[in-house]
């Protein structure tokens, strides 16, 4: 422990007397490692200039202005004041922050990461622009309950290194709980919006999507994947096992395609070493109607070019057999994908290769249902039965 403390010191110290273009630079890396950019830019001519509505259980939430301007930005801020953001999840004037801005990840950051962070956004232009107030349903939108919330669900302190594991799982675990917050998405949350965790990175619904398991349940997480899988899943959206689409492709092109090889090694080794949680469920095979029903209408629709085994084209076509995310217990993102396409899932397919069409108007509920159900169960796969009901809460 006191080696990798005095790591920790060490680069504190260094950050310190660091070249301010450096600092900037590190800065810049660190919030596209934290995907600031995600829900802070809504047009990329005013980076960060915020007013992005994030929709949440409880409402609606508009992201801040975090430019410099000092009237609708943070340029009247101090460094203390920034800190106290993201560590604590509290305003300058003492207003609580909602924690849809994940401040319960980001008060494992350390100092001299949040003022890096906070020299680059310095560098940006000023823009001025003032966002709207949350809109959220009562009594959520009533401000001081968030004491109640942070007192409760709120665990402040820096990220704790293992001394027993290595240097590279330790980074990985300080950006994949803290900078990262993975568990933001990939943990469900209970009926306060907090995240269950108990159920660390077992998978949750978010925008109409749903995250992955991240543990190593071995059906619908992470154990048929290597270390090497996951890089190439962060830096391309796509390798043996699987492709990307709906949000985590947006996070792939902005985020993580961008991070230094080093850190998404260090993410992957950190992941590939989180214990399976809850065993998974035993599943019913479908009857042998629906599987009959699912795999004509594969042949009509998906055979061209997911073949008749389901192994589709390395790097073109993701491949179905034994796919986590296709076997999660929840079908959501699965038929987000047969409804919606992969159209603009830029970081799914190789280059000049043909997007997935929607079928949202090729194809009946309960045909969409069939076929999910059958991909779902077939080539030694095993999840829960889709039935048309579940498509139609769902359809566009």
């Amino acid at each position: 422990m006191r080696a990798i403390l005095l790591g920790l010191l060490l680069c504190t110290a260094s950050a310190a007397h660091a070249d301010p273009a450096e600092e900037i630079a590190r800065g810049e890396m660190l919030a596209t490692i934290g995907d600031c950019g995600g829900c802070h830019t809504t047009d990329s001519a005013r980076p960060f200039a915020g007013g992005k509505r994030i929709e949440t259980p409880f409402g609606t939430i508009t992201a801040p202005n975090l430019t410099s301007d000092r009237d609708t930005g943070i340029g009247a801020w101090s460094d203390d004041d920034f800190r106290r953001a993201l560590r604590e999840g509290v305003a300058p004037n003492g207003a609580r922050y909602y924690p849809v801005f994940p401040y319960p990840h980001f008060t494992k950051l350390v100092r001299n990461d949040i003022l890096a962070i906070r020299s680059y956004l310095a560098s940006l232009p000023a823009v001025s622009n003032k966002v709207a107030s949350p809109e959220l349903r009562f009594p959520y939108g009533y401000r001081p309950l968030l004491r109640l919330w942070n007192y409760v669900f709120l665990k402040p302190g820096l990220f704790e290194p293992d001394q027993g594991k290595s240097a590279e799982w330790n980074r990985g675990g300080y950006l994949v709980e803290g900078l990262g917050h993975c568990g933001a998405c990939h943990t469900p949350k209970n009926l306060f919006g907090a995240e269950k965790r108990r159920a660390a990175y077992r998978g949750s619904r978010v925008a109409g999507w749903f995250a992955p398991r991240l543990d190593n349940a071995p059906r619908s997480g992470l154990k048929r994947w290597s270390v090497d899988d996951i890089v190439d899943y962060l830096k391309t959206g796509r390798n043996a096992k699987s492709h990307t689409a709906g949000p985590m492709a947006e996070v792939i092109a902005r985020s993580t395609s961008k991070m230094e090889a080093a850190d998404l090694r260090a993410i992957a080794v950190y992941l590939k070493e989180l214990p399976a949680g809850s065993s998974e469920a035993t599943i019913s095979p479908p009857s042998d109607a629906t599987m009959i029903a699912g795999q004509t209408v594969y042949a009509r629709a998906c055979i061209s070019c997911h073949q008749a085994d389901g192994t589709g084209a390395p790097g073109v076509t993701p491949p179905l057999p034994g796919n986590a995310l296709l076997q999660s217990g929840d079908p959501l993102s699965t038929l987000r994908v047969v409804l919606d396409g992969t159209q603009n899932a830029v970081m799914t397919r190789a280059p000049n290769a043909p997007p997935m069409p929607a079928y949202a108007r090729e194809l009946t509920d309960q045909q969409i249902a069939d076929v999910a159900t059958y991909i779902r169960n077939a080539w030694g796969n095993a999840a829960p039965t889709v039935s048309a009901d579940d498509v139609r809460r769902i359809r566009p």
